[in-house]
């Protein structure tokens, strides 16, 4: 801008060829914009180097200008990611961001919305392990969006389908001959059951109905961290079990990246001999050994969907509440080459 001025929402508006209405809803995610006037709206800003200001605004309505994000575990690839991404949104809109982690503790969660409920935060991104050990819920909630697999309690939600991608995954290695399909990340006994969890092996044993496979409870196996660690023990106690397999469908990328090593250090073969998918991809999942097939996620448009409601709520706390649900699409790799597999020595 000339002589250092700095720029307007007039001024982007200019630029992007929208009205300032326009850009406003851009920025505060109040009212749903067209992708590609989105996008232009965006370039338009980066240009200008324009830079909302929501916080002083904030500031005048007794605001802090601070949204705060609370996921489980922060340790997870795809937790980082989304985190990374919601950061961007939040930038975007002239917000701070607070991270927390919960630790699947509901007693974080009330600490949390007690913050909120204070006005120490504006609003909270959560995503809850199960809603029924959870502290959402009460006419004195804050504004909260609530993100991941979560039953509808008549809160801003964004998500994705997750029953349809394990549902879509365990359909394509059927249709690569797969008829002994584990499972890692759920089981029948619901020990450390999560929403998650439960949608993830409702899809799967929906999709193995369909083709008529028997349902083998031996072939799941549950545990609590979703990490590469989890599924190297996770599979360690599938192989221990000695139940034949010939395909393995994990509810996250990182649990495949921990299946897939102790299956190598076991000399059993992918895809030559067991077929195995990951869920979320997460950069990772395209430098395995072999590269992962997966379930892929808009994660740049589930963040700037869970940032959008929050701000919208927050505008508007008597707004009707929204689900989003985020697409998803499956990535084919080398995991499940569809090559001839040979004989399981432990089969």
């Amino acid at each position: 801008m000339a002589g250092g001025a700095r720029a307007t929402m007039q001024d982007v508006a200019s630029l992007a060829g929208v009205s300032a209405k326009t850009v406003s809803n851009v920025v505060t995610g109040a009212v749903p914009v067209r992708e590609d006037t989105r996008e232009r709206v965006e370039a338009a800003m980066r240009k200008l180097d324009f830079v909302p200001n929501l916080s002083a605004r904030g500031l005048r309505n007794g605001r802090s200008g601070v949204i705060a994000v609370a996921l489980p575990f922060l340790a997870t690839s795809f937790s980082s990611e989304l985190l990374h991404r919601i950061v961007e949104a939040a930038h975007r809109r002239g917000l701070a961001v607070h991270i927390e982690e919960t630790g699947a503790d509901p007693g974080r969660e009330r600490e949390l919305l007690s913050r909120a409920r204070a006005h120490l935060v504006d609003g909270l991104i959560l995503n809850p392990i199960r809603l029924e050990d959870s502290s959402v819920g009460g006419d004195d909630l804050p504004p909260v969006v609530l993100i991941g697999e979560v039953e509808d309690r008549g809160t801003d939600h964004v998500g994705i389908d997750s029953a349809a991608g394990a549902a879509e995954l365990t359909r394509h290695v059927i249709s690569r001959g797969a008829r002994r399909i584990a499972v890692l990340g759920a089981d029948e006994e619901n020990t450390f059951a999560t929403a998650t969890s439960r949608l993830r092996l409702s899809g799967v044993r929906r999709a193995l109905g369909e083709a008529g496979i028997p349902l083998d409870p031996r072939l799941e196996v549950n545990d609590p961290d979703w990490t590469i660690t989890g599924g190297v023990a996770a599979a360690e106690e599938l192989l221990a079990r000695g139940i034949p397999f010939d395909a393995i469908i994990a509810f996250t990328d990182s649990l495949a990246a921990g299946a897939l090593h102790v299956l190598r250090e076991h000399s059993v073969d992918v895809p030559g001999q067991v077929l195995v998918t990951g869920f979320d991809d997460v950069e990772l999942s395209r430098f395995t050994a072999p590269p992962l097939t997966t379930v892929a996620i808009d994660v740049p448009a589930f963040a700037d969907a869970a940032v959008g409601r929050l701000v919208a709520r927050i505008e508007d706390r008597s707004c009707p509440a929204q689900s989003v649900t985020v697409p998803h699409r499956l990535v084919l790799r080398e995991s499940t080459d569809a090559a001839p597999r040979g004989h399981d020595p432990r089969v």
